[in-house]
């Protein structure tokens, strides 16, 4: 058995609030094997997303163990330059790509700044990867010229992932990543990370709700309620023959094809 690129054990998130203590996360264990695609599904508050953003190093854990690629990855205060060198490992592509990306900044030039930062080129092959990158995404050298504002939504994310995949990570987070975008344009946004994983290798964590949308990238599957994992496994197993409950439901709640919304008789009055 290989080293899985990221391993979390008995992890646990505890936020004070008024009346006592609420535990977001409570005692999750899971792995990502290198170049796998690993989902965690589950409704709004099922703790999913703190247990990405922890991964991450935008939450503190309250307990529990992550490492990366066999390493302890403390998610405490780091330096400057220990920020930098996990970047290059670890990325994070968030919900809504309108307020991950700077409104000012042209799109080359976001790129060009994630380049600056963690590698010494010359302006010329900056150049060539913004290029590669935009290419990866499907996108074109025009679009590097323009600003969020001038972009689609789904464009608008491509930019987001190619930004992320600049460093080369291992890792890529994806919290929600297509939960804002019509359903074709999901598909395309899919089609991208599949492409991205193919041609880098990159291993995705995939946060979502949506297990039609897990269905298609996943090879793993962690399913979370009320901030426990309640079930794991292959996403075949989990998605084909689920055995808890609670994944039983969530998958009764996707939509099929031909269905439609049961609309309501209007009152007389």
């Amino acid at each position: 058995m290989t080293t899985p690129i990221l391993e979390v054990r008995g992890l646990r998130k505890v936020y004070p609030v008024r009346h006592g203590d609420l535990v977001a996360v409570d005692d999750v264990s899971f792995a990502v094997q290198a170049g796998s695609c690993l989902a965690v599904v589950g409704e709004s508050g099922s703790g999913k997303s703190t247990c990405a953003r922890i991964i991450a190093g935008l939450e503190r854990a309250s307990a529990g163990e992550v490492e990366v690629d066999g390493a302890p990855w403390n998610t405490g205060r780091l330096s400057t330059s220990e920020r930098r060198r996990r970047a290059r490992v670890v990325q994070m592509v968030f919900q809504d790509p309108y307020l991950s990306l700077d409104p000012r900044q042209r799109v080359g030039s976001c790129l060009a700044e994630s380049l600056r930062l963690h590698f010494d080129l010359t302006a010329g092959q900056r150049a060539d990867r913004i290029g590669e990158l935009l290419d990866l995404v499907g996108l074109t050298e025009d679009h590097a010229r323009v600003r969020p504002k001038q972009l689609s939504g789904g464009q608008r994310q491509r930019v987001a992932i190619a930004r992320a995949l600049a460093t080369r990570p291992r890792l890529l987070i994806l919290d929600e990543a297509v939960a804002a975008l019509d359903v074709s344009i999901q598909a395309q946004i899919l089609n991208v990370l599949m492409d991205a994983r193919e041609h880098t290798g990159v291993a995705l964590l995939f946060i979502s709700h949506d297990l039609g949308v897990v269905r298609q990238l996943a090879d793993d599957v962690v399913v979370m309620h009320h901030g426990k994992v309640v079930e794991q496994g292959r996403a075949a197993t989990v998605l084909g023959t689920p055995a808890d409950p609670y994944t039983r439901r969530l998958l009764e709640s996707v939509p099929r094809p031909g269905w439609r919304p049961t609309l309501k008789e209007p009152s007389c009055r």
